[in-house]
């Protein structure tokens, strides 16, 4: 059965791993927009989007059903979550696929690689984490760093949308919204639980649009390659990557794991470049370097400790 760890329980290697973890999502994620950019050419957007969420959520209450023997419900949390998963699946992947019909995919990567700033800034503003000066200016110097990237690759339109660039903002606050209001109940429940019940929800929240387009699309080219991007980005790009990267915001904090999203750009170019023998410029490296420091100086610091920890916990407890 998992168990649940304040942050101050947690031990230096169980962080790094953590941390190791989340980097290897990252890798994830990132290969999860070439799979997306061949599957949402035959399907529907949001359709595939929520063919995904089904099979992420259908591998996520197995887990849950063998790591725990039951299927737990957060007691008590229980509309909290899935008002989170709402937001942090059902409103971003709505909002993020209706706006990429209208934003170029450099904007798009851009505005949505705000997410780890709001993150940080959102944390602090509610006290559920402390990120400071050098954190923030690494997150500044990282957003830059994913600017030179893009911006040397698929290029930057930035204001030819102004309303898929608003939705795609959007997008990015719900992200940091599930994120940082997710942290409090970490305090209160497992990573896997928490993430497995928010993910349901998301799922049903989409379900009307998805199964909309599905059923108003052709679906003639539906195949085997299809079948795996499904499964693909729904078990490892969504439903174990998602209790990853919730495992290490329990333990470092919201600032410090989403963080880790600056790496995303860089390495679907570097990807790219091997699976779709896409060139990588001079000015792509430089920007990755850049990614890199920002990300170095968001590591410094760590999750409160002792006292505070006892405080912050208190509080949620109130």
């Amino acid at each position: 059965m998992l168990q649940t760890t304040r942050p101050s329980d947690s031990t230096a290697r169980e962080r790094r791993l953590a941390e190791l973890a989340v980097v290897v999502v990252m890798v994830f994620w990132a290969g999860n927009f070439i799979v997306v950019k061949g599957a949402i050419a035959i399907l529907p957007p949001v359709g595939f989007t929520f063919l995904r969420y089904v099979v992420a959520a259908l591998s996520l209450i197995i887990l849950l059903r063998w790591r725990e023997g039951r299927f737990s419900v957060p007691r008590g949390d229980v509309a909290k979550i899935l008002m989170l998963g709402m937001v942090g699946f059902g409103f971003y992947q709505v909002l993020w696929t209706v706006a990429l019909q209208t934003v170029p995919a450099g904007d798009s990567a851009l505005l949505i690689a705000a997410t780890p700033v709001m993150t940080a800034l959102l944390a602090m503003a509610i006290g559920a984490d402390t990120p400071n000066a050098i954190k923030l200016i690494g997150a500044f110097v990282s957003f830059t760093g994913v600017g030179l990237v893009i911006a040397a690759g698929q290029g930057l339109t930035l204001g030819a949308s102004i309303g898929g660039d608003l939705l795609t903002l959007g997008a990015a606050a719900c992200w940091a919204i599930y994120t940082v209001f997710g942290a409090r109940i970490l305090r209160r429940h497992s990573p896997l639980v928490t993430t497995t019940w928010a993910i349901v929800a998301g799922t049903l929240f989409m379900a009307p649009i998805g199964i909309g387009q599905l059923a108003t699309s052709d679906l003639s080219g539906f195949g085997l390659p299809v079948i795996l991007a499904i499964i693909y980005s729904g078990i490892l790009a969504a439903g174990f990557a998602n209790v990853i990267v919730f495992h290490g915001v329990k333990l470092l904090g919201p600032t410090r794991i989403t963080a880790f999203q600056f790496l995303v750009p860089a390495l679907a170019v570097v990807m790219a470049a091997v699976f779709l023998a896409e060139p990588i410029r001079p000015i792509q490296v430089v920007g990755g370097a850049v990614i890199l420091v920002g990300v170095a100086l968001l590591r410094r610091g760590a999750w409160p400790s002792g006292g505070r920890v006892r405080r912050v916990i208190g509080g949620l407890a109130r």
